[in-house]
């Protein structure tokens, strides 16, 4: 029998197999086999004209490039400053040399406007090579002008062919180079097209060769698919060193910078930007930002304090109950975990008295937040009891607190950070459990700490 021309690989975790899936043996993803050349020739390998790859006979003795910890030396300046504060703290503190970043989001969101605007800055000092497969050099420019980017020492290099890219890179040898984007890049010696699973596997290999050899910091734009997750392979995502997600919608101008993989830094932070003509500014407070055009006096609003990283953020939760129209209610939940809405709605029924059957219940975090710690359960539950009750909350109250399936509160942490930002942004009360109010000095704010304990004491202090 003939073998096959063609193998099926997972675009989730890189599974291959010789014939097609329904669901991925290996992941258990569904559909998600892609139909790729069988094999690439040694003879043609993607790394064949890699500066990173060791001379012939030199592979089998490594012995002498063994090195102690202690004996690896580290620089002070291991790190570029981008310019960007939010940018730097969701890198953990800026770019690190010979880094591999990789950028993702929706198209518009505004992935080449960042990068190209942290190029002013870091054109002051350091030289930066942008490779660009989608847009010609004419377009760059057009666009700069559009930013203000008039650097001097950002470089244009317009070019799909990734081993040309890498000896340019290697040759040139810039502080940072940029690629735009790693879906368009191609290695001629693979038959499948660009973008594919086998190109854009190969292409990363190759960039992460030359970023590591030279220490030369890359980052590299990534587009997404319909699902929201970065179009390839993961094992692309497992090669890089950083993974950063721009989330938002498109009709709204504020932006969400999120790391999910940063070998350099916490995955807990985030950075906040506005949209505007002359391309992507910082939020310094993002508490003012989401809490911005408040409603007063009207019931089913809360304010939440939760915590994205170091930094406390105080975001507004609305509920709205209404009579179903329908045999089985609706739940809808925008920004918030639905299975945590259901497990909620039910301590509500079983703990409280407050029956929902016949009510479809909406839930939506205002500006386009996503609440994921669970100290956003007592704010979102005081919202709904609020709504259904028609009781509206004192609007300089806030809350934070994790809800036991006994109706109890459950302790959070952070309660100082947390506390203190209420404080600043000018609330008179602060709804906190019981447990953390043990571990702080309720005379060191000038707040009105209320501490509970369960579900009851919670909704006792807004009546």
């Amino acid at each position: 029998m003939a073998k096959s021309k063609y193998i099926y690989t997972c675009n989730q975790c890189g599974y291959e197999s010789s014939k097609w899936h329904g669901k991925c043996p290996s992941c258990s993803a569904w559909n998600s086999f892609e139909e790729e050349p069988s094999q690439i020739s040694s003879s043609t390998s993607a790394f064949s004209k890699s500066p990173s790859v060791y001379p012939a006979g030199t592979a089998l003795n490594l012995s002498e490039s063994i090195m102690e910890l202690e004996d690896i030396g580290v620089d002070s300046d291991v790190r570029y400053d981008t310019g960007i504060n939010e940018l730097n703290r969701v890198l953990g503190g800026g770019l690190v040399k010979g880094s591999i970043v990789l950028l993702g989001g929706e198209p518009g969101i505004g992935k080449s406007t960042i990068l190209l605007q942290i190029c002013q800055f870091l054109g002051e000092e350091h030289s930066i090579l942008y490779i660009s497969g989608e847009e010609s050099a004419r377009q760059i420019k057009l666009r700069a002008q559009r930013l203000g980017v008039d650097t001097e020492n950002l470089y244009i290099l317009t070019s799909t062919d990734a081993e040309a890219v890498a000896e340019t890179i290697s040759a040139s040898s810039p502080d940072i180079a940029i690629i735009d984007s790693i879906q368009t890049m191609s290695i001629g010696r693979i038959t499948s097209s660009p973008g594919s699973l086998t190109q854009v596997r190969e292409c990363s290999n190759l960039f992460m060769h030359t970023a590591k050899s030279r220490e030369i910091p890359i980052i590299i734009v990534g587009h997404v698919n319909k699902d929201g997750a970065i179009a390839g392979p993961k094992v692309m995502e497992h090669i890089v060193d950083a993974v950063l997600y721009f989330e938002g919608e498109r009709h709204q101008s504020y932006r969400l910078l999120r790391a999910v993989k940063n070998r350099f830094g916490s995955t807990n932070e985030i950075g906040v930007f506005e949209m505007l003509d002359k391309g992507l500014t910082e939020v310094e407070n993002p508490s003012q930002m989401l809490l911005s055009g408040r409603p007063h006096d009207v019931s089913g609003t809360c304010v939440a304090c939760i915590m994205e990283g170091t930094r406390p953020i105080l975001a507004e939760i609305q509920s709205l109950a209404s009579k179903t129209s329908y045999s089985a209610p609706r739940r809808v939940a925008t920004g918030f975990d639905f299975n945590r809405l259901n497990i909620i709605i039910a301590v509500l029924e079983k703990r409280i008295g407050v029956f929902m059957g016949s009510l479809d219940i909406y839930m939506n975090i205002v500006g386009g937040f996503r609440l994921d710690e669970p100290a956003a359960d007592l704010p979102a539950a005081m919202a709904l009891y609020s709504g259904i009750m028609d009781k509206p909350i004192d609007e300089m109250t806030v809350s934070f607190g994790e809800i036991g399936l006994g109706g109890e509160i459950r302790s959070v942490s952070q309660a100082s950070q947390r506390i203190r930002e209420a404080e600043r942004m000018g609330f008179e009360k602060i709804i906190i459990p019981k447990q953390c109010a043990n571990k702080i000095n309720p005379n060191d704010y000038n707040i009105k700490i209320i501490p509970v304990a369960t579900l009851k004491q919670a909704f006792s202090a807004i009546n």
